[in-house]
């Protein structure tokens, strides 16, 4: 059995999540650490966030370990947080998810995500009962810190061109979907210079203004604002604010993959060597990256496993398609207002608009779609659809990617969610279409068939 999927434990409020279970995850997580280790927690902005994290807590002291509660931060400033000032973290967030959904997402002390090996650890004393109870005298301290954000954000500002960006006096349409990056990127922004047009930057976990995932459908009146008011660029971040998605210059929303191709091209232009990305990662990453003499490594889908091949191969730079970008000088985990700052510094240094330099990078056409699917069924389906494309070129290292001539179609599982993924990518917007549509029947066919 399992409690962690990809991406930390995530479950509904008053379904999976229960005061009972979170107390016992806390226990768990306790007894798992050394006596008197000290936990980094904060939380984004969803309205169970206390309830979640209150629950968590008691079961943490309760195992004689401390607890620093910085209150509400992006994921990444927590993960800053725990590198620096404690002996393991955990994010109450479920990121993009619903407002009814929340998690628990677990840090390890050099604030990457922990590994599955670890996390394994934890589901044995949780599903065994075996919790360390301390005496009176050994219960955990609790102390609440302010200076987690502000830390964050000061980090970032020393490791990108604060005074060649504030020359360029941005405008800037900031959506933060009513999330944790309301307490950071308005502020960081406005430290290099930009002129800050806001929106949903007030914090609401019911996410009044649209869901917090950044897709196109949740981003029109970004995109209407940028062209309304002639503005440098939109930038949106999700619920917890590991990830940013760009809207250009001329109201264009763009893919992660396209940020991730763009950033790493002048990261490999300047400094050479490894970039990192799971194989749903398009192909103009891998164009750019090659042309500037530096190599593409592959891994399965998941932030955890691309910042570990990136620390284990030194790596230069890495990410997803989903807009998470992974730098290795400030850390190993997907940050969201490290990439719109390095964003405006490459607008800075090359004097270009973001639409001109997304206009050079290699065109693919792209779609991201969704099936839904029982989390109980998903293994014996992907046994089965590997019968059905046998005799195709295909790659399993996750899921099943299935290659042709400048086009590929990634189907895997999701490990957050009861559905599959198609990941799918071609120079033809046909060839696409088709392709997306054959493998969606195949799919549906076989999770009917189970």
């Amino acid at each position: 059995m399992r409690l962690f999927g990809t991406n930390g434990i995530r479950g509904k409020i008053g379904e999976e999540f229960t005061p009972d279970f979170l107390v016992n995850v806390g226990r768990a997580i306790g007894t798992y650490l050394p006596l008197g280790s000290d936990v980094i927690l904060g939380t984004d902005t969803r309205v169970s966030a206390n309830m979640v994290k209150d629950a968590v807590i008691s079961g943490l002291l309760s195992a004689g370990v401390n607890v620093i509660d910085i209150g509400i931060a992006p994921t990444p400033a927590i993960q800053l947080y725990t590198k620096r000032h404690g002996d393991f973290g955990i994010a109450i967030t479920a990121s993009h998810n619903p407002p009814e959904f929340n998690g628990v997402k677990a840090i390890a002390s050099d604030g990457t995500e922990l590994p599955r090996s670890e996390e394994e650890k934890i589901e044995e004393i949780y599903f065994s009962g075996q919790f360390r109870n301390v005496e009176w005298n050994n219960v955990g301290s609790y102390e609440i810190r302010e200076d987690a954000n502000e830390e964050y954000v000061n980090s970032i500002l020393s490791l990108v061109d604060t005074n060649r960006i504030k020359e360029k006096h941005f405008k800037v349409v900031l959506d933060c979907a009513n999330g944790a990056s309301c307490f950071t990127s308005p502020y960081l922004l406005e430290k290099l210079g930009c002129k800050v047009i806001s929106l949903n930057c007030q914090p609401d976990g019911r996410f009044p203004g649209h869901n917090s995932e950044p897709k196109p459908e949740n981003l029109k009146d970004l995109v209407d604002m940028v062209k309304a008011t002639n503005a440098d660029l939109g930038i949106a971040h999700d619920g917890d604010a590991d990830r940013a998605i760009f809207v250009d210059d001329r109201g264009r929303y763009l893919y992660g993959d396209k940020t991730l191709a763009l950033v790493a091209k002048e990261i490999v232009k300047e400094r050479k060597g490894i970039v990192v990305t799971p194989v749903s990662s398009s192909l103009a990453l891998e164009d750019v990256v090659k042309k500037e003499g530096g190599e593409v490594v592959y891994t399965k889908v998941g932030a955890p496993i691309v910042a570990r091949k990136m620390i284990e191969l030194h790596a230069i730079f890495g990410g997803e398609e989903n807009g998470g970008l992974i730098f290795p000088e400030h850390q190993y985990c997907r940050d969201g207002a490290m990439a719109l700052a390095k964003i405006l510094e490459i607008l800075a240094k090359k004097e270009k608009k973001l639409s001109e330099l997304a206009d050079e990078l290699p065109k693919y056409k792209q779609m991201k779609i969704s099936v839904a699917c029982e989390n109980e069924k998903k293994e014996k389906v992907l046994e089965e659809l590997k019968k059905r494309v046998m005799g195709e070129n295909v790659n399993t290292l996750d899921g099943i990617k299935i290659m042709g001539k400048d086009w590929w179609v990634l189907i895997r599982p999701s490990g957050t969610e009861p559905i599959y993924r198609i990941y799918a990518e071609a120079k033809d917007e046909n060839i696409l279409k088709k392709k997306v549509e054959k493998y969606k029947e195949i799919l549906k066919n076989i999770i009917k068939s189970e």
